[in-house]
């Protein structure tokens, strides 16, 4: 092999190996919903809702509820049904099955959240086609085991969640100034609020400054992981150096007779 060749380029089979068990880890499939892979701010999905709905931090914490909720009871019985549903079928099977969890929400949140329901309106009934939800039923739950959708339904809920709470929040303290409805003491007499963040520019806005802040925070922590892993492999290589020129135990004196 070539000196120019890195790392970056060749992996060894157990090395592979090894880097696929860390991706399919509990905490990494966590990690992953909420940073590295957030549906919202890194892969840029379910944008429609998290536009329309985010004026107030209230009916964004209940959409993301509504959205872990469907996620997560979705990847369930679609891991489930992995086996039984045809692959020719599997798309509109999902769909039906998100449909169901979907109708669910309406039906709860009409009966005892009206003012809610009007608050939220279509947005509802349009988690049945939200790309995230169908998107991690396709590639993840179709595949991996019960327990591992479920984890993954609450994370990546969990990350869209998060993206909708703080738009929502940046979004009505700036805009209308309060925060869940509850009017805050600086807004009104020292700072008058700016309605241009609550009008649909101003979404855009907000969600550019959002995706700018994970970003910044991913790039951080994989910097200092790097950092974390160079120094261990490091004083690594040092322990293995110092032990085979030591020569003083049983291991080094049977390598120096070979």
């Amino acid at each position: 092999m070539s000196e120019h060749m890195s790392d970056k380029t060749y992996r060894s089979p157990d090395q592979r190996l090894e880097e696929k068990k860390k991706s399919e880890s509990p905490w990494s499939i966590v990690l992953n919903g909420l940073l590295f892979e957030n549906p919202a701010l890194r892969l840029i999905l379910g944008i429609c809702p998290l536009l329309a709905v985010t004026i107030s931090a209230k009916s964004s914490l209940f959409m993301g509820f509504a959205v872990i909720f469907v996620l997560t009871g979705s990847e369930f019985i679609v891991s489930l049904l992995r086996h039984v549903i045809p692959v020719k079928v599997r798309i509109p099977a999902f769909i039906t099955i998100i449909a169901g969890f979907v109708t669910i929400v309406q039906l709860v949140v009409s009966a005892y959240l009206p003012a809610l329901n009007e608050s939220l309106g279509i947005y509802i009934p349009l988690i049945v086609v939200n790309c995230v939800v169908l998107a991690r039923a396709e590639t993840f739950a179709s595949k991996r085991s019960p327990a591992y959708s479920v984890l993954d339904g609450l994370s990546m809920g969990g990350g869209f969640t998060l993206a909708l709470l703080m738009m929502g929040s940046i979004r009505e303290i700036l805009g209308a100034g309060t925060f869940f409805d509850v009017k805050l003491p600086l807004f009104g007499s020292v700072i008058e609020p700016i309605m241009f963040f609550s009008l649909p520019p101003g979404g855009f806005f907000v969600f550019g400054i959002c995706i700018i802040i994970m970003q910044w925070v991913v790039i951080r922590i994989k910097r200092i992981t790097a950092n974390k892993n160079k120094t261990v492999l490091a004083e690594s290589e040092t322990d293995e150096s110092a032990c085979s020129s030591c020569g003083a135990c049983s291991i080094c004196r049977e390598s120096e007779v070979k």
